[in-house]
């Protein structure tokens, strides 16, 4: 008697099979890793709040700007490292950590499906 059709394993099927394990392993390996770096750099930021609240209240308070003027006018010693006060970079990274939270938000991909159900078996 013959194997009906549907018994039957399409020539390679193991290998198509292995393959593809290996592949979404490899992948599942990259999001984990990335997800541990992520876990890890929203940790460090958080932990830096009080930072951005000082750096937000020294643009917001006027102070920033008289320091900006201070070094136009030579005030500032040439050894003194002042990023903080080039015209565009603390205003940038502000408006750079105010896009985090939007960032979070967003979907990383569009959602497939009625759930993430699983065989094990």
């Amino acid at each position: 008697m013959a194997t009906p059709a549907y018994k039957k394993k399409p020539a390679g099927a193991g290998k198509t099979l292995v393959a593809r394990i290996e592949a979404m392993e490899q992948r599942y390996d990259a999001v984990g890793a990335a997800l541990a770096r992520l876990d890890g750099a929203l940790n460090e930021f958080a932990s830096l709040r009080d930072d951005l609240a000082a750096l937000r209240e020294y643009q917001e308070s006027g102070q920033w700007l008289r320091d900006f003027e201070a070094d136009e006018a030579g005030r500032i010693p040439a050894g003194v490292k002042r990023g903080v006060l080039s015209e565009d970079g603390l205003y940038d990274l502000l408006a750079a950590a105010d896009r985090i939270p939007a960032r979070a938000n967003e979907p990383l991909f569009p959602r497939q499906g009625g759930g993430m159900g699983h065989k094990t078996k």
